[in-house]
This record gives structure tokens, C-alpha cells and sequence, in this order.
């Protein structure tokens, strides 16, 4: 495979941006090798800038539920584009998106629109300071939540994959705040909340964790971290920007049938643009100023290009069978690729929901950072590199999530099973 103009724009990029890329998982550092720069995407395919073609299973790490430029999505984000990129003031293309995210999430009742998933999650964790009056805040260990000072802290995914459990220029007392757990262990949380009993704001969760790699909440998690939260007074945080819209049309909260009291989103919400959201009942969001005291604000929040972009990509999420489809996608995959790996004697766990899956190279059971941290990285590492060179582009990290999409063909399946084969004889 020829790589000479990735090669090339590699070797520009790390005399001009940080480690060559503008974000750490695209750096390909724990699997080795030079990243790939690409060029386009159209349905569930990119190139890159040396013309090769790959089936992508990173959807721009979750965004793409529809696939590549998907018609529906450019032709409103050019319409919008056509008549102003940006205002800085009020659109009707926000009303609209805000009465979407509540018809799928009616828990929403009212909704703040930010810029990423890292604007939602911090501007979610200063509410729930501010309605509860508390400053402590309870998360697991793998579970990221953007790069907030107070989240990075244990938090998995680019952090596990280079082997940094914390970040550099934290102060201490954001650290000193934020408590951790084991992510599917009750008992640890209600421990926290004995040992610090009327002093937490809130406990931060992703329903489904994606940034350990996938791994599912086991029986009576959720409605436990529910029942302990409303005890205490605190709140109940669903982190959903991956799982929003993705694993169910409500998301997780749907799923599980578990109603947190603020619920943070990004990808799909924005269809492909850097779009973020927080929302929660009516009494919860009346702190956010103008209506109160707790202050947040954006230049480019509600932009419309996105707006438009996160409209068209809602709609149509709206056709009843697309979940149906998205499941049958993600099994299909999954299955085919488990069988692929127990033909060739490989041990490897696939977990899965409706839309999003990882492969971990071990025996398993996978239920928490721990245990996803005893896969295999070299033999990952391997595998990766061998289905990049077999036309298939799955993410580069054991701690990630695969993102099968609603462009993603029985056909496409059935190759990348294929590659998989090829690629366990290597």
C-alpha cells in the first residue's frame, strides 16, 4: 500500500502541530506506525491522500450515523451555509433542534447548545454545583469525559492508550474533588457517598462506557447509581455523546428506562459538526443565565450550519426502522468477527450494544477499566495494521469503540469479516 503523501503531510505536521495531529487517538502512538491523512468519505468508505479506499469503522469517532456526506446532511448544511455562517445571535434553526432533542429525550425539557462534548460535560458538572450547592463529584475509573480539569482524572481511552492516567497542569484541588469509582460497582459508590455524605453535587456516568473500550452497565447499575444519587440529594449525570441516538433513539436512558436529571450530548447531535448540548428539567435549567446565577456562554453555540446539520441528521433518525437496521449492522459485524477470531483460536470478548462495539484481545469477561486493561495492546496493535493494510480503517486504540453506521451494507460486513480472516493468517 502506498503511503508516501501521508508520509509526507506526517512529517510537516509534527513541526507544526503537537505530536502531528490535533487530537491524541489520531496519532496512532499505541499501535505504531504514521497515522493516515485522508482525503474524502462518502457513505461507509474513505480515502486517503494517496487514494487508497477503506471501509471505515471510526465514523469520525461516533458522529456519522448516517455515513459520509450523506446527501441528506450537505444539502441542508449548504443551504444554511448559503445564507450566513454565523450570527452570533438568536436562530430559528435552534428552536427547532431544541424541540427535536426533546421529542427523542422528553427528559430534556429544556436545552443549552455548546460546541463539543467537553463544553456539555463541564458546563453539566458547574450546574449541578450550582443547583445542589455541593463541589464534589463522583466518576469511574475509564470513563472520559472530555478534557475538563476535574474529568481527567482515570479517564481511559487516549489517556489509557498512552499510558497516562492523569494529565499534566491539573491543579490539585480539581483532582482533590472528584471521587472514583469502579465502573460497574455499586458498593465502591455507596461507599463514597457514606464517607461523604451531603457533599456531592453529582455522580458523572456513561450509560454505556465507549472510552474503556464498550462496555455494557450490569443489571441493577444504573438504577442503583439512580436510587443512591436521589437519597443523597445529588445528581445523576448521563454522559450520552456517544450513546445519544445511537444505541437507542432516546439513548441510554431510553434503553435502560432510567431518567437522569441532566443528560450531556455531542456527535451525532451536531451530524458531523462540533456541535454539544446540555439539558435537564425546566427547575434544574432556570440556573443557567440569563434565568440564573450559574454562567456559560459561546460565540458559536447554536451556530447554524451546524444546526442544520444536526436537524437533517435527527430527521432522519425518525424513521422507525433505522434502529432496527443499526442493530442488525452492529450483530452482524460482531458475530461474524467473533467467529472469525474463535476459527483462527484467537480469545478475544466482543461487547456490544446497537451501534457501537469493541473487540477486546482477552478472555473476558470485560465489566470495567481493569479488566478491559488486561487485553493484549501488541496483538491488537497487530490486527489493526493488518486490516488497515487489508482496506479496513477500525479505530486506532484497544480502548475504543467501533461505529458501524446506517450506510454500512450486508456487503460490507461480509468483506471486513473476510479481511479479518486474512488479516489472523498474517
Amino acid at each position: 500500500m502506498n503511503t508516501a503523501r501521508s508520509a509526507e503531510l506526517y512529517a510537516q505536521a509534527q513541526k507544526l502541530i503537537p505530536g502531528g495531529v490535533n487530537s491524541p487517538a489520531r496519532s496512532w502512538r499505541s499501535v505504531g506506525g504514521k497515522p493516515l491523512f485522508f482525503a474524502r468519505g462518502s457513505g461507509s468508505r474513505l480515502w486517503d491522500v494517496d487514494g487508497n479506499e477503506f471501509i471505515d469503522y471510526v465514523g469520525s469517532w461516533g458522529p456519522l450515523i448516517l455515513g459520509h456526506a450523506h446527501p441528506r446532511v450537505l444539502a441542508a448544511v449548504q443551504e444554511a451555509a448559503s445564507r450566513g455562517t454565523s450570527y452570533g445571535a438568536p436562530t430559528e434553526s435552534e428552536v427547532r433542534m431544541a424541540a427535536l432533542v426533546h421529542e427523542f429525550m422528553p427528559g430534556i425539557e429544556m436545552v443549552r447548545f455548546v460546541n463539543s462534548g467537553t463544553e456539555a460535560t463541564m458546563s453539566a458538572l458547574r450546574l449541578a454545583r450550582a443547583h445542589t450547592g455541593r463541589h464534589m463529584i463522583v466518576k469511574f475509573d475509564g470513563g472520559y469525559h472530555g478534557h475538563d480539569d476535574a474529568l481527567l482524572v482515570k479517564a481511559g481511552s487516549g489517556a489509557a492508550a498512552h499510558g497516562i492516567p492523569d494529565s499534566a497542569g491539573i491543579h490539585p484541588g480539581y483532582a482533590a474533588s472528584t471521587l472514583v469509582a469502579p465502573y460497574n460497582n455499586l458498593n465502591a459508590v455507596e461507599r463514597l457517598f457514606a464517607e461523604n455524605r451531603g457533599k456531592i453535587a453529582a455522580v458523572i456516568v456513561e450509560p454505556v462506557a465507549g472510552n474503556m473500550g464498550v462496555v455494557q452497565p450490569e443489571k441493577g447499575f444504573l438504577n442503583g447509581l439512580r436510587d443512591i444519587t436521589r437519597k443523597d440529594g445529588a445528581l445523576l449525570v448521563f454522559d450520552e455523546v456517544m450513546t445519544g441516538f445511537r444505541v437507542h433513539p432516546g439513548g441510554a436512558q431510553a434503553l435502560y428506562s432510567i431518567k437522569p436529571d441532566v443528560t450531556c450530548l455531542g456527535k451525532i447531535v451536531g451530524g458531523g459538526f462540533p456541535v454539544g448540548a446540555y439539558g435537564a428539567s425546566r427547575e434544574i435549567m432556570q440556573n443557567v443565565a440569563p434565568l440564573g446565577a450559574m454562567y456559560q456562554a459561546g460565540t458559536l453555540s447554536g451556530n447554524p450550519v451546524a444546526m442544520a446539520a444536526g436537524i437533517a441528521t435527527l430527521e432522519a433518525l425518525k424513521d422507525p426502522g433505522v434502529h432496527t437496521r443499526l442493530a442488525h449492522v452492529t450483530d452482524r459485524l460482531a458475530d461474524g468477527l467473533a467467529k472469525a477470531f474463535s476459527d483462527a483460536g484467537a480469545t478475544v470478548t466482543v461487547n456490544r450494544v446497537c451501534g457501537m462495539f469493541t473487540v477486546f484481545f482477552t478472555a473476558g469477561p470485560v465489566t470495567d477499566m481493569e479488566t478491559a486493561g488486561r487485553s493484549d495492546r501488541q496483538r491488537f496493535s497487530e490486527f489493526f495494521h493488518a486490516m488497515v493494510g487489508e482496506g479496513v480503517y477500525p479505530p486506532p486504540s484497544q480502548f475504543e469503540a467501533w461505529f458501524p453506521s446506517l450506510a454500512h451494507t450486508d456487503a460490507d460486513i461480509d468483506t471486513t469479516v473476510a479481511a479479518a480472516r486474512r488479516a489472523l493468517r498474517k
